[in-house]
């Protein structure tokens, strides 16, 4: 029997109207606040693993309200790229390094100072104390919030085609990548090495042309960047401890309500202590599966290149830089460096 029009408008007038509300199509509420969140990691990495589990919280805690994708693996571009943006407001959320924040806010690197950090007791005490507090009031200043809780990237350990390195001496003239900083540019100069910056979007293709011969970054980046097929060494300096600020486009955070807010800040920091997690479980199974890769490892002792740091003036240069203040708060928790 052929249904028109004005037969299923007396169809639907002759139901209760508990059933009415069911007989008509629901539209989808488009969320309030729609935001993009772009990072530079594989989605495979548990930064993204646990960032997919905070929006999905995000949606839940706030009916739908707030909203935001994951672009990952610089698919809006590089560091530097997405850092732009999210000071612009074309992307609302970020997670850059502290090394790329500092090129905007030059003292987020605090915590990337050569061998300052022996331990993460020593890592989480100054981040998630006075001198973490101290960064982000810089950030706010530049227009960005960010969250309370840094995400682990961790300490960093340098790779090489050529040779592994054992002690400063082995980085005499060695051309590693860098990322975008002065301050690792910096130390490695000191250290004798010859530094090249270049995204991470270029780390891979760069060891395997030889453009450079080395690079440095946490274990779990080598592992999940395949790094492994383009270097045969893997020195573990800890040489830098590096995490990553999440932060948001300062007028798209003031733009939700307190209540919003307050759900969005607890997923992502909660999520984040859920990362650091990771991380750490992470890096107990990773020099294993890297070996299985064909990656030698060896582990340095850190006397002969703090030596050749203080001796180059890299500690005092670098006080003087950070200032007083800032260089006192880190020196709470590692002790003094110079």
């Amino acid at each position: 029997m052929k249904l028109t029009r004005r037969g299923a408008l007396r169809t639907l007038s002759a139901l209760p109207a508990a059933s009415i509300v069911t007989a008509v199509p629901r539209i989808a509420r488009a969320a309030e606040f729609s935001y993009k969140y772009g990072n530079n990691l594989p989605v495979t990495h548990p930064l993204n693993v646990r960032a997919q589990e905070a929006v999905e919280r995000i949606a839940k805690d706030t009916k739908g309200r707030v909203e935001i994708k994951i672009f990952p693996n610089n698919q809006l571009g590089g560091d530097t790229d997405m850092l732009a943006q999210v000071r612009s407001g074309g992307i609302e959320f970020f997670t850059p390094s502290a090394l790329v924040i500092a090129t905007l806010v030059p003292v987020a690197a605090i915590n990337a100072i050569g061998f300052a950090f022996s331990d993460y007791n020593q890592v989480w005490g100054a981040m998630d104390g006075k001198l973490g507090a101290h960064v982000r009031a810089a950030i706010s200043k530049a227009r960005l919030y960010a969250f309370d809780k840094m995400w682990d990237n961790g300490f960093r350990q340098t790779t090489s085609s050529k040779a592994p390195v054992t002690s400063a001496k082995d980085l005499d003239g060695l051309k590693i990548r860098v990322p975008v900083s002065p301050l690792s540019i910096s130390m490695f100069k000191s250290l004798g090495a010859a530094p090249a910056s270049l995204q991470f979007s270029e780390v891979y293709s760069s060891l395997q042309t030889k453009i450079v011969d080395a690079q440095e970054n946490p274990l779990p980046i080598i592992q999940v960047a395949k790094l492994y097929e383009v270097q045969k060494y893997a020195s573990l300096t800890n040489h830098i401890w590096d995490g990553y600020w999440f932060i948001a486009n300062g007028r798209a955070w003031d733009a939700l309500p307190a209540d919003l807010k307050t759900i969005v800040a607890a997923s992502i920091n909660d999520a984040g202590l859920k990362q650091r997690e990771d991380i750490k479980k992470l890096n107990e199974s990773v020099v294993t599966d890297l070996e299985s890769k064909g990656l030698a490892i060896n582990r340095p002792a850190a006397d002969s290149f703090r030596a050749k740091l203080r001796e180059a003036g890299f500690y005092g240069e670098w006080k003087g830089r950070f200032g007083d203040e800032a260089w006192g708060l880190l020196e709470q928790s590692v002790g003094k460096l110079a």
